[in-house]
């Protein structure tokens, strides 16, 4: 069956796949189209989907609904995700399962609404004291907003963590054609929840692990036993401690549980070309200009293999170094000034010549990547 959809509302019919039960937003362009669809899809099936007074309380409202064992979800831009940045952080600690879809547009501050830019890659994912890892997924089309909102749920079920879905203006907004009769079939994993065998004292141990890449079984809150989830350093039953082995231990664990399953968190797309001379890297809109690109550039002889990133963090630096192979030029396009992405790859690509695609105002055309191309 085809329909027309927008990235912002197969994100929203993503969700609902996903079995999200919980949304709260406050409208902020380029991403209200999640909230308006959110809102209609969650309360027609007797879910809840709540208007907050501003970004601060709607991700600490999803957080809340998560420590309920409810997935949820919000949604917002970037000035929305620097306010949302403090409860990110307490959700990464006090390791609480939400996806956050944060569709891109022009900044710095308030920036320009009604354009898009992929200025907020480095902003989203360095916004926690300690750069812990939180990942990230970046959709290019309808489709792919669907099928990674629903990975993107799976992720921070298993993993008991915050999930980025980064987009931005072009893929939010931009209405296309859309075969949904092939995405029914999607789901997503839930949460291992924990036995509820409580300690001596009654106490259920929120954050108990044996080794320190060992995801913990979620405890819900609410019930009759005693749960502490705290956003302070703490050990594995949520007492206030501060550099104790056992504090230090559950603070090392918070990247190992992810670092330790990087790889099976790297989704790349390939085109590869036997002995090319240049790799092109890209992601998000700037992909689809990258994969036009390529076509002309092997059309005029030029031997190019690309690589379209879904997933920007864990960085899959494996997938990366393989697809460069033979390269000795990687060419790497992103919609911002100064090359982000570029800035957080050079240290695996540093035996390349490396080089940037870079534009703010105006979506990266396929001529322009071209000319980069050798």
């Amino acid at each position: 069956m085809i329909k027309l959809r927008s990235g912002n509302q197969m994100i929203a019919e993503g969700a609902v796949q996903a079995g999200c039960r919980f949304f709260a937003g406050y409208p902020i362009t380029p991403a209200s189209g999640i909230y308006k669809s959110m809102i209609e899809l969650l309360q027609q099936r007797g879910d809840v989907a709540l208007s907050a007074p501003d970004e601060i309380s709607a991700l600490a409202y999803c957080v809340g609904a998560s420590m309920r064992g409810v997935k949820a979800m919000t949604a917002t831009s970037g000035p929305g995700w620097a306010l949302m940045i403090e409860t990110v952080q307490y959700a990464l600690m006090t390791e609480t399962p939400v996806v956050i879809a944060l569709v891109q547009r022009l900044g710095p501050s308030t920036g320009g609404a009604t354009q898009g830019a992929q200025g907020d890659v480095l902003l989203a994912e360095y916004c926690t004291s300690g750069g812990y890892t939180i990942p990230m997924l970046c959709p290019s089309t309808p489709v792919e907003c669907f099928e990674l909102t629903v990975l993107a749920f799976s992720w921070s079920e298993l993993l008991r963590t915050p999930v980025i879905l980064l987009t931005d203006k072009e893929v939010g907004m931009t209405t296309e054609t859309v075969d949904v009769g092939n995405l029914s079939n999607l789901s997503a994993a839930s949460r291992i929840m924990s036995p509820g065998a409580q300690n001596s004292d009654g106490h259920l141990p929120m954050y108990n692990f044996l080794k320190t890449s060992d995801v913990p079984p979620f405890v819900t809150i609410g019930t009759e036993a005693k749960v502490t989830a705290t956003g302070s350093a703490h050990n594995k039953r949520g007492e206030l401690k501060k550099n104790d082995a056992e504090t230090l231990e559950v603070l090392k664990h918070l990247e190992e549980k992810i670092k330790q399953r990087s790889d099976g968190l790297a989704i790349v797309k390939r085109d590869l070309e036997p002995v090319a001379t240049t790799l092109v890297i890209s992601y998000g809109i700037t992909a689809r200009a990258m994969k036009e690109a390529v076509a002309i550039a092997r059309s005029q002889g030029k031997k190019v293999s690309a690589i379209h990133l879904l997933t920007l963090f864990p960085v899959p630096e494996w997938q990366i170094l393989r697809a460069a192979g033979t390269a000795t030029r990687v060419v790497i396009a992103e919609e911002n000034f100064s090359g982000q992405y570029r800035s957080v790859l050079a240290s695996c690509l540093k035996n390349k010549d490396v080089v940037g695609v870079n534009k703010v105002g105006s979506m990266i055309t396929p001529a322009e990547i071209v000319e980069a191309i050798l």
